[in-house]
C-alpha cells in the first residue's frame, strides 16, 4: 500500500468516510490546514487564535460530515465552505459593530515584527475597509485559490456576485495601498 502522503483526497475521503480510517483524515487536515487557516485569518482580520479555533471547528465539521461529501466539486471548495460558515457563525455570535470610514482602523492581530512586517500590516488594515462579502470573496480566490465559479459554489452565491465583490475589493484595496502618484 503506498504511503497515506501518495494518496489522493478521493481515496483519503473515501477511507476516512467508508472506513474511519483517521488517519486518511489526519492526512487531509495536513494538505489543507494551511490554506483554511490562511483563508480565516483573512476572514478575522488577521486575529491568528480566532483563526485557529475556526480552522479547529471547520475540521471537526468535516469529520463529521466527510461521509455527506458527494465529490461534485473539489474538496476545497467544500472545505471551504465549511470554514466560512464557521466564519459567518462565528460573527453573527459577536455582532461586531462595524466603523465608520472616518473612524480609526482597529489594529490587526500582528505579534510578528520582522521584515514586511509594515507591508503586512498595510494589507489587514486595507483588508478590514472590505465588507464581509467582499473580504470573503477575496479570500476565497486569493488565499484559497479558488476559482470564480468555485468561489460561488463555496460561498452560495451568483457567479456574477462574487466577480462584482472582487472588483469592488480590488479598487477598495488599489486606493488604499497604491500611492496616489502610481494610480492610472
Amino acid at each position: 500500500m503506498p504511503p497515506r502522503s501518495a494518496s489522493t483526497d478521493a481515496a483519503l475521503i473515501l477511507a476516512a468516510s467508508r472506513h474511519g480510517d483517521r488517519e486518511a483524515f489526519a492526512e487531509l487536515v495536513r494538505r489543507h490546514q494551511s490554506m483554511v487557516r490562511a483563508v480565516l485569518r483573512r476572514l478575522t482580520n488577521g486575529d491568528a487564535a480566532l483563526a485557529d479555533d475556526l480552522a479547529q471547528e471547520a475540521f471537526l465539521l468535516a469529520w463529521r460530515r466527510l461521509g455527506s461529501f458527494r465529490f461534485e466539486a473539489r474538496f476545497t471548495t467544500w472545505l471551504y465552505r465549511i470554514a466560512f460558515n464557521a466564519w459567518q457563525s462565528e460573527r453573527r455570535k459577536t455582532r461586531e459593530v462595524l466603523l465608520g470610514e472616518d473612524e480609526a482602523l482597529p489594529e490587526p492581530h500582528a505579534t510578528v515584527r520582522g521584515p514586511g512586517t509594515e507591508e503586512r500590516l498595510d494589507l489587514e488594515r486595507a483588508l478590514a475597509t472590505l465588507s464581509d462579502a467582499e473580504r470573503a470573496a477575496i479570500a476565497a480566490c486569493y488565499a484559497a485559490d479558488l476559482s470564480h465559479a468555485e468561489a460561488a459554489e463555496a460561498l452560495g452565491i451568483p457567479l456574477g456576485t462574487v466577480k462584482t465583490h472582487i472588483l469592488r475589493a480590488k479598487e477598495k484595496l488599489r486606493a488604499r495601498l497604491v500611492p496616489k502618484e502610481q494610480t492610472p
